[in-house]
């Protein structure tokens, strides 16, 4: 039993890692390629609002 809840923990983390790494594609490339993070949020925000 402990390797079956150690295997399921294994595999919601790269389920994970999958589901970020996606959405990080998705993201427009002057978001991405920000210098700071206050650009990116910056960045980030305005390309949100657009698809609003």
């Amino acid at each position: 039993k402990w390797k079956e809840r150690r295997f399921i923990l294994a595999t919601r983390k790269k389920l994970f890692t999958l589901r970020v790494v996606r959405q990080w594609h998705r993201l427009p490339r002057e978001a991405v390629g920000a210098p700071s993070l206050e650009v990116f949020k910056a960045r980030l925000d305005g390309a949100l609002s657009s698809l609003v």
